[in-house]
């Protein structure tokens, strides 16, 4: 291609990764809570501490809102999903639980599993995808022991987007008396999350953790962690909460026990501004257009000979990922960029187990992420080099 390097624009296709760009007002919002609050929540009676209060409660009762209408003082934000899960898993098991998860999860759940399993303090047993990604509910029943306790599943695969059927499983563990974790980073604002029962979020999960930075739009600093009333995690970190300050002793409050150390306020009005962003133009709407950049992608990678697209036909979170004959992933991911612009992620995608039902386990695969500030000329662009490399290497 006679496009360069130097004068291609640049063409973000990694919202999986993270969003970017950020809606205008979510950067206003970070940017304002950074230069002008500049103080620390919590923490303080003055003006500006108060505000910082106010952000932070502000994000917490938007963010319920998004989850179904739980309870916003059952709602943590500890500073990322990988640190939420981690919250969740040490906090919940005991010695001797077992627990179920799928091949098709993501490390932020399968190695602090691994770790305690490796420890023998838990026992595991990871059920089957198939080649998409996708996990049978009925091999979650047969896994189940007397001694499970826990589920474990990514809502939508990282790496294929494939959606998993959480109703189901959720089923599956209440009635056997367990409990269902949903790691929701590929599906929480792209997805509508709307309760089976009062008081519960969304597919009757018992537990819920997400990022801010992905497709809520929002900024790094931000997980989101939702634990459903009557359930008590140990702790994971201890620290100062900035009330009890005489004691030695962690406070009982929810909220006190699950955010030890200062929040990240700019964060939090990052999210808060996104959340705001998301409502204004629905959710609905967002995933439509995302979903139909995915699907044009995977039509147009489909009819590229040499070109395999690893993935559901019918695409609900926009992910698309594939594999090109004689190229190693990360081999197309860099001539993307160098030919035009494009950025995309190559490999494994921090998810270890699910390469080898894909049979993408020789270097992974090349996956490309539409966001709302994407368009038909990012997917254009993105066959266009593809078709080309494929043509190049076959002559």
């Amino acid at each position: 291609m006679s496009v360069t390097q130097a004068s291609a624009p640049r063409r973000y296709l990694d919202n999986a990764a993270t969003s970017w760009p950020k809606p205008e007002t979510v950067f206003r919002a970070w940017e304002q809570a950074a230069r002008t609050v500049g103080a620390a929540a919590g923490r303080g009676a003055y003006r500006e501490a108060l505000q910082a209060d106010a952000i932070c409660d502000g994000a917490r009762n938007k963010v319920a809102g998004l989850l179904g209408g739980v309870d916003p003082l059952r709602v943590a934000f500890p500073t990322g999903a990988t640190l939420a899960l981690n919250m969740a898993i040490h906090g919940l098991l005991k010695a001797g639980d077992h627990v179920i998860a799928t091949a098709s999860d993501h490390n932020a759940t399968l190695r602090p599993l691994h770790w305690l399993a490796a420890r023998g303090i838990i026992e595991t047993t990871i059920v089957p995808c198939d080649g998409v990604g996708r996990v049978d509910p009925d091999a979650v029943a047969n896994a189940w022991r007397p001694s499970t306790r826990l589920v474990v599943c990514s809502h939508a695969s990282n790496v294929t987007g494939v959606l998993q059927e959480i109703d189901a499983l959720a089923d599956i563990a209440h009635q056997r008396g367990g409990l269902l974790l949903l790691d929701a980073a590929q599906s929480l604002g792209q997805i509508s999350f709307v309760p089976r029962g009062l008081g519960e979020a969304a597919f009757g999960a018992d537990i819920v953790a997400a990022p801010s930075h992905k497709w809520l739009q929002g900024m790094t600093g931000a997980g989101i962690l939702w634990v459903r009333p009557g359930i008590d995690l140990e702790l994971l970190v201890q620290g100062g909460t900035g009330t009890s300050s005489n004691s030695l002793e962690m406070p009982d409050s929810f909220l006190e026990r699950m955010q030890p150390g200062t929040p990240d306020v700019p964060a939090l009005a990052g999210l808060s501004a996104a959340v705001d962003w998301l409502d204004s133009q629905t959710i609905e709407a967002i995933a439509a257009q995302c979903r139909t950049l995915a699907q044009g992608c995977a039509s147009q990678l489909r009819e590229i000979p040499s070109v395999r697209v690893i993935g559901p036909r019918d695409i609900v979170v926009p992910i698309v990922s594939f594999t090109v004959e004689g190229y190693d992933p990360a081999e197309i991911a860099v001539l993307l960029e160098q030919l035009a612009g494009v950025q995309v992620r190559s490999g494994f995608h921090c998810a270890a187990l699910v390469h080898d039902h894909l049979g993408t386990q020789f270097g992974g695969t090349v996956r490309v992420s539409f966001g709302p500030f994407n368009s038909i000329d990012d997917v254009d662009t993105v066959a266009e080099v593809i078709a080309t490399l494929v043509s190049t290497t076959s002559s």
